[in-house]
């Protein structure tokens, strides 16, 4: 792996930076466990902005819109935003609707979906988890059936993120009810003003309203399956890879770690000296650098590996497992650090950092976005360390 970037990539660096000072003022910048309807929007306009630069897609090829580069430069764009806490929108669509369509698409669907997606124009949602299947994907339960030149959906899907502000579904539905459960699934794209389609507001803890979304003999027609019929768990599994590299996610948290180190050298909450001061916060500060530091480097190997042409598998899970637990490692220390005043909301007086640290804790214990802790731990094993299931 090579470490260094390219003078051009540097140079992207610097004018993303300076766009970024520019753009994004601190009032402006998202605050962990805060998902306000303003914040959004405004992580549009950002969004519409980069777009116009041609830096939204600059990993992607220029014939789907992008700016034909890399992965590398698409992760230092990730790395930035999330630094800088830009308010993320529109991911499911850029992380991973758009590989999906690149890959497994036809060129009538390429021609359709990837340049309104590189051009900020429209939001997607994915839907995954379902009311009675969360962990085990593959037991899902939405059915598709054929019916001449359309395909039939009946069944609902859970924790669907964003779904009040999008305008497609990314989704897999059961096709083959009689095939091995990984073998009998299909990705589809539904438009979600299609008839038959409603949403049940759910609300998250960080004041993201998610829904329960219901198909009642919702007709899709034939030109939104994605990829091959029945192959749509083979098809989701390889995308996702794509989704999981986290540099947008380990940047966030670590512009809080490196904010809250600022303020650990400047600030006593008890009135007494700084909390830098005490032997053993400079230790557990110096253990959470560490852990940091390795976050970020198994997330661009992750980003590595794609510009080689690799298919991560077992090193996104790596990268994923690893920064939810040290995210959660970085909060728990920072509560106990700074005691009561960690527990203040944004918009107290006295909370820390805007609120981020009572954000932060309150997000890092959510341990199961993008697959439980437990499935990363299998996909480890078994997919990188070659042991049996």
């Amino acid at each position: 792996m090579d470490f260094n970037f390219t003078p051009q990539q540097i140079h992207f660096r610097e004018e993303l930076r300076e766009f970024l000072r520019d753009e994004v003022p601190v009032e402006k910048q998202e605050v962990f466990g805060l998902l306000t309807e303003e914040q959004y929007q405004f992580g549009r306009e950002i969004n519409l902005k980069l777009a116009e630069r041609n830096w939204l897609t600059i990993g992607w090829p220029e014939e789907h819109g992008g700016g034909g580069k890399g992965p590398i430069e698409q992760g230092i764009l990730a790395e930035d935003l999330g630094y800088w806490r830009v308010p993320k929108s529109q991911s499911i669509g850029l992380g991973i609707v758009g590989p999906a369509i690149m890959v497994f698409g036809t060129q009538d669907q390429k021609d359709r979906y990837l340049g309104p997606i590189a051009r900020a124009e429209v939001e997607y949602c994915q839907g995954f988890s379902e009311p009675n299947v969360g962990s085990d994907l593959a037991s899902l339960e939405l059915r598709a059936e054929r019916d001449g030149d359309e395909y039939v959906l009946n069944g609902s899907k859970m924790f669907t993120s964003y779904a009040f502000h999008a305008d497609y579904m990314y989704l897999l539905a059961r096709t083959d009810h009689d095939a091995q459960k990984h073998r009998g699934i299909s990705m589809f794209i539904a438009d979600l003003k299609t008839p038959g389609i409603s949403l049940t507001p759910l609300p998250y803890i960080n004041g993201e309203m998610a829904a329960q979304t219901h198909f009642d003999d919702v007709r899709l027609p034939l030109s939104c399956l994605i990829g091959e019929e029945n192959r749509g768990w083979y098809h989701a599994m390889t995308t996702l890879d794509f989704e999981r590299s986290g540099l947008w996610r380990y940047a966030n948290v670590r512009r809080v770690f490196d904010d809250f180190v600022e303020f650990c050298q400047a600030s006593a909450p008890d009135g007494g000296q700084p909390l830098a001061e005490h032997p053993l916060v400079r230790h557990q500060m110096a253990q959470r650098r560490l852990g940091m530091e390795t976050w970020k480097l198994l997330c661009w190997n992750v980003a590595w590996m794609q510009s080689s042409g690799a298919v991560p598998n077992s090193e996104a899970s790596v990268a994923f497992l690893y920064g939810s637990e040290e995210r959660l490692r970085f909060a728990e220390m920072a509560m106990e650090l700074l005691g009561p005043y960690a527990t203040l909301r944004h918009g107290s007086p006295l909370a820390p950092l805007l609120g981020n640290i009572e954000g932060i804790h309150r997000e890092a214990m959510h341990l199961h976005g993008a697959g439980t802790t437990e499935i990363h731990r299998n996909i480890i094993a078994q997919r990188g360390l070659g042991m049996p299931r």
